[in-house]
């Protein structure tokens, strides 16, 4: 008995400590994603102002449950840390979600930096208003730190040590009235977690006392161990439950056989009850209610058959709030973020996977692989009301590919497919910024959003994308390749209670019409671009 209560609980401390891990992961990413396309975050950045970033950052750790945020410019020198206002100047493009940032990625990792040890950082490219990098958000939460370990004592009900390398740097272990922080790794469970990178879990000696324990090692963008958890629970107070049971039993069986048929009823009265419960709580949750309270209290078979219900529910949870996270992304327009069915095993990653089939199916073209036209209809208003309250401008590009027909007549159907593709891909390459969003609108027609750019920085973006096209070298037959051109139409608008959103639309919609019009293969914007673009003229 003793020896299964201890193995449950290494495998409910490792299931924890996965899902803690997971959570992090997630909401570093949500607050490095969110930020970098804040508009006053952005501003803040472009203008270098330390003060300014570390105010606004810092206001909105507690928002995304992190613990802070560090931002760089465009080089990788850091421009404000939120957890260390007074430190910046220095370099931290050694780090890989920053530099995967500078490169244009979005990326998660372990991490170790110059101020902090061990923590999960999330990073996040940041684009001005006309593409440009201009730096970058990393949000991490940290696992270094005597807070940190304690929290996930509270957490976890283990003791936590997080060694760096092989030596402990913070831990809720205490002796004498000191944490134990400082100790070295035991040599071969450093064998076992650091050079072969896998997890340990087993009795192990702690400055003398046993305790049941389990490591998790750490891996960071090289795939190296460089960090390690440690949860443990002394094994004494695992076997003391049981040992206060069993000299329990011996006094019951002392007593008179009265009051043992007395103590008898109630026993079983006190089994039977939970088991009930534990019932009714399984019924509960087949008919779809997941928010039952389980007891998970007891270390008999009822509490660890209700632990391991809740460990059920759980992956339920997550798996739900992914799923729901990533619907609310895509009515956003957000059609690049999906849930990671690898977190799942068994049939769960069987479930994610359909989801995500029928997600992608309903969200994106098929053909194309950008998103479609109901993917479009979701974000406009979205950005229209976002603009509208920061009194922004708004713009909207309508693409359409010059006498397509002919050209399905000329190729063939599956060679004007091939273009489509080839467009379609060219045209999300070509536009830099998160914000920014490309769907089909059907045939050969392909819109765009530029939140946050005003007339003149959408016609640059417009003439860049014809020109683009316009020089492409399209695979077929024909050894000169498959030439193709474009006609833009552009309208801009900063949207108040006067504006309408369909009026926005065929404005566009006009000026891509003047623009086959007046010879295709040119860019017509509609209003007055800065005494330039008159209404109705055609540049290319």
């Amino acid at each position: 008995m003793s020896d299964n209560l201890i193995n449950e609980k290494l495998i409910a401390n490792a299931n924890s400590l996965n899902f803690y891990l997971e959570d992090s992961r997630a909401n570093t990413r949500e607050a490095a994603v969110s930020m970098a396309v804040n508009s006053d975050a952005v501003k803040a950045i472009r203008e270098r102002d330390t003060n300014e970033i570390a105010l606004l950052f810092g206001f909105m750790e507690s928002l995304y449950r992190i613990d802070y945020f560090t931002v760089c410019d465009d080089e990788g020198i850091v421009l404000a840390r939120t957890f260390a206002p007074d430190s910046f100047g220095d370099s931290i493009i050694d780090q890989q979600n920053v530099l995967d940032a500078l490169n244009g990625k979005i990326s998660t990792y372990f991490e170790t930096g110059n101020l902090i040890s061990v923590a999960v950082r999330t990073g996040c490219p940041v684009f001005d208003v006309d593409g440009e990098l201009i730096g970058v958000v990393s949000a991490g939460v940290r696992l270094d730190t005597e807070n940190a370990v304690e929290d996930l004592k509270k957490l976890f009900n283990s003791d936590v040590t997080m060694f760096f390398g092989n030596t402990g740097i913070a831990s809720t272990i205490m002796r004498d009235g000191e944490s134990i922080a400082g100790t070295i790794l035991d040599p071969q469970i450093a064998e076992i977690v650091i050079r072969n990178r896998q997890e340990y879990s087993g009795e192990v000696d702690v400055l003398g006392e046993k305790y049941a324990a389990f490591y998790m090692p750490l891996l960071n963008a090289q795939e190296e161990v460089f960090a390690t958890f440690f949860l443990g629970i002394p094994v004494a107070d695992i076997t003391a439950a049981l040992s206060s049971s069993i000299r329990a039993g011996i006094i019951l069986g002392l007593c008179g056989l009265a009051v043992s048929i007395v103590l008898l009823f109630f026993i079983l009265s006190s089994i039977s009850e939970p088991i009930v419960k534990l019932s009714k709580d399984m019924n509960q949750i087949a008919n779809g209610n997941l928010s039952i309270d389980i007891n998970t209290k007891g270390e008999d078979e009822v509490g660890q058959l209700g632990r391991s219900l809740q460990m059920a529910t759980n992956v339920i949870h997550k798996l739900l709030n992914d799923i729901d996270y990533m619907i609310n992304e895509h009515e956003k327009g957000n059609t690049d973020y999906f849930l990671n069915s690898a977190e799942f095993h068994g049939d769960y990653r069987v479930l994610a996977d359909s989801v995500l089939l029928l997600v992608s199916l309903g969200m994106r073209d098929p053909l194309t692989g950008i998103p479609n036209k109901r993917s479009f209809e979701n974000r406009l208003p979205l950005e229209w009301y976002r603009a509208a309250r920061e009194k922004a401008p708004l713009s909207i590009l309508i693409i359409d590919l010059d006498r397509f027909k002919s050209f399905d007549d000329r190729f063939g159907y599956e060679q004007g497919d091939v273009t489509l593709q080839t467009v379609a891909k060219t045209i999300k390459e070509t536009l830099k910024r998160l914000i920014d969003f490309v769907a089909r609108w059907g045939g050969e027609k392909f819109m765009i959003l530029l939140p946050m750019t005003d007339a003149e920085g959408a016609f640059v973006v417009a003439e860049k994308v014809r020109s683009i096209i316009e020089n492409l070298k399209i695979p077929c037959a024909d050894p000169n390749g498959a030439k193709v051109t474009v006609s833009i139409g552009v309208n801009t608008l900063i949207p108040t209670a006067e504006s309408e959103i369909n009026s926005f639309v065929a404005a566009a919609e006009e000026a891509l019409h003047r623009a086959k019009e007046t010879g295709r293969n040119k860019v017509v914007a509609s209003g007055q671009r800065r005494g330039l673009l008159s209404k109705g003229q055609a540049l290319n």
